[in-house]
């Protein structure tokens, strides 16, 4: 699950712009609609269904029926329920941060709690005049002002996992696409530097603690223990037990591996 893109707050914003954004829209029923009211209407929806499928059989309607029941399975549980943060403490929500990243963190926690197995959690720009970490220009005025945002979420998300027993078992991967130069620009930003950049892996079968690689001084150049993307993504798929050189083949039969056959894990990373 993708909780989405959580920009950082900017002046102008509501406080509690975030609240309506981590909702899942039309997960309850309208206020309008009774419960009873709402079942007949499913069953009726239903009866069109199966007579529909009986006249056009296929996966196509078979997959829209399926699709609907799914939906009504999920509005009906009690799994809807992690959507809802008014359950956790004012303080708690309050150590995650107060914006759509942090809270957004709290509902991953709640997600995995229930038992979802991907969730994603972006901090990206929350404006047109905002591009979150693509710091072109005003790098240094960006970057405090989304650390201000991540550290806190990042940190309680770690710690209320570990409250909860639950960070063996989470893999938190946190990561961009590609670094930054260290040469600053005119407009006193960093532009794209796919040379060499920072990731961060904990949780799960992950050593704390570890450091690997090193850049030169200038952090132009990777000259201790380089670690390529196809290394990284076999690392994480060794971390949660997923067979990284299996052959996954696409809806058209096109052969994909999560990783290439030359990819080597982080050893000494991983317990």
């Amino acid at each position: 699950l993708i909780v989405g893109e959580m920009g950082i707050q900017t002046p102008g914003q509501g406080q509690n712009s975030y609240e309506q954004d981590l909702k899942v829209q039309d997960l309850e029923t309208s206020r309008e609609v009774t419960f009873d009211q709402a079942t007949a209407r499913i069953d009726l929806l239903r009866s069109l269904d199966r007579d529909f499928v009986g006249m056009h059989p296929g996966v196509a309607p078979l997959s829209h029926q399926t699709a609907y029941d799914r939906a009504v399975r999920l509005m009906r549980s009690s799994a809807a329920k992690a959507f809802n943060l008014d359950e956790e403490p004012a303080v708690l929500r309050d150590a995650y941060g107060r914006n759509q990243f942090g809270q957004g963190c709290l509902l991953a926690r709640r997600l995995v709690e229930r038992g979802v197995p991907f969730v994603e959690v972006s901090l990206g720009g929350s404006n047109a005049e905002v591009f979150a970490w693509d710091t072109h220009a005003q790098n240094f005025e960006t970057v405090k002002l989304l650390s201000e945002t991540l550290d806190p979420a990042w940190g309680t998300l770690m710690t209320d996992l570990r409250a909860r027993g639950l960070l063996d078992s989470t893999l938190i991967v946190w990561m961009g696409e590609f670094g930054r130069t260290p040469k600053i620009n005119p407009q006193k930003g960093r532009d794209h530097f796919p040379n060499a950049w920072s990731t961060v892996l904990a949780g799960g079968s992950i050593k704390g603690g570890r450091v690997v690689g090193k850049t030169s001084p200038d952090g132009n150049t990777v000259v201790e223990r380089p670690v390529s993307a196809p290394d990284f993504l076999a690392t994480i798929c060794l971390a949660l037990g997923i067979d990284y050189l299996k052959q996954n083949d696409s809806n058209v039969g096109r052969p994909i591996r999560i990783a290439e056959k030359s990819a080597k894990p982080i050893q000494e990373i991983l317990a």
